[in-house]
Formats: C-alpha cells, sequence, structure tokens
C-alpha cells in the first residue's frame, strides 16, 4: 500500500479551512448609524486584563470628546479602581442599601462618578460566598434603569463583566 493511497483527515480540514478563510467577508455597512448609544461589553475570565482594556478605552474615547460611561459589571468591583487612583468608586448596591437604610433616594450623583472626562460606576455585588453576583448585576441595573439609564446620551457604554460565572444575571445587560 502507498503511502499516498492513504487519506490523512488533517490535510483535508486544512484544505477545507484554507478554502473557508478565503472567502471575502461582507462589505462594512455604509448607511446611517441605527442607534446612537454603542454599548461595549468585554466577559472574560478573571485577569486578563478586561479592566485594564476597558478603563484605557473609556479614557482614550473621553479624550476623543466622545462622552463615555464604564460600567463595573464585576462583584469584585475594581473596573474603576485604574482610573481613581487606586480605588473603586463606591458601588450602586452598596449605596442603594445605605441610602434605603437611612430612608434616602439614590440618586446618580451618590453612585456615577467622574474623571478625565469618563463617567464611571461599579454596580458591585454581594461579597464573595455571600449570595448571587448575577443577581446583584441586575439590581444594579434595576436602579440604573429607575435614575433614566437610557436617557442619559452617551456616545460609548463600556460593561466590564465577570465571564468566568455562569448565571443569567451576568447575560442581562446585553439583552
Amino acid at each position: 500500500m502507498k503511502l499516498d493511497a492513504v487519506a490523512d483527515p488533517r490535510r483535508d480540514m486544512h484544505s477545507r479551512l484554507r478554502a473557508e478563510a478565503a472567502i471575502e467577508p461582507d462589505a462594512p455597512a455604509t448607511g446611517p448609524v441605527t442607534k446612537e448609544t454603542q454599548v461595549i461589553a468585554i466577559y472574560g475570565k478573571g485577569g486578563i486584563g478586561k479592566s485594564f482594556t476597558l478603563a484605557n478605552l473609556s479614557y482614550m474615547l473621553a479624550r476623543l470628546g466622545k462622552k463615555v460611561l464604564l460600567i463595573g459589571c464585576d462583584p469584585k468591583s475594581d473596573t474603576t479602581s485604574l482610573l481613581f487612583g487606586g480605588r473603586a468608586c463606591p458601588t450602586i448596591i452598596q449605596t442603594a442599601s445605605l441610602r434605603k437604610e437611612a430612608g434616602l433616594e439614590v440618586t446618580i450623583s451618590d453612585v456615577c462618578f467622574k474623571r478625565d472626562g469618563v463617567f464611571a460606576m461599579e454596580l458591585g455585588g454581594p461579597e464573595v460566598g455571600r449570595g448571587c453576583g448575577g443577581r446583584g448585576i441586575i439590581h444594579g441595573f434595576e436602579i440604573l434603569e429607575k435614575l433614566g439609564f437610557h436617557d442619559w446620551d452617551f456616545d460609548y457604554v463600556l460593561l466590564d463583566f465577570l465571564g468566568d460565572v455562569v448565571c443569567g444575571g451576568f447575560g442581562l445587560p446585553i439583552a
């Protein structure tokens, strides 16, 4: 039996991959923009640089004159720390709890902070092992909706998610 006569499954796979890669992509959309606010969400395993990347991206977009909101959607609440000199913003969850105990309503100035042109906030969540992080995300977005989040007219909203958690609460903001 000749060696050439034996089918090499790797060669077949390589051929298929090359053929797929040679297909031209669709042309980019050139029509009018149908959505004013661009939402960018990054999900991923912890420690891969999501917060670092989004903090820098938000800063650069603000430097270009864009109105940017950076939202940390990780119970660790570390998204905003790069912008604020190593200290994260107080979280929406903590602030809402403290305001509720005091009989006060949450206002946007209680939970949204600005530095170098970037508006930033942390949703927060329960302490590790003390509750559902996804539920914290849902609760945080419910508060934002009550505060009129959809009417703030940002050019970009950047969302930083802990993506190695399997929970519906972490998918809510994308929906």
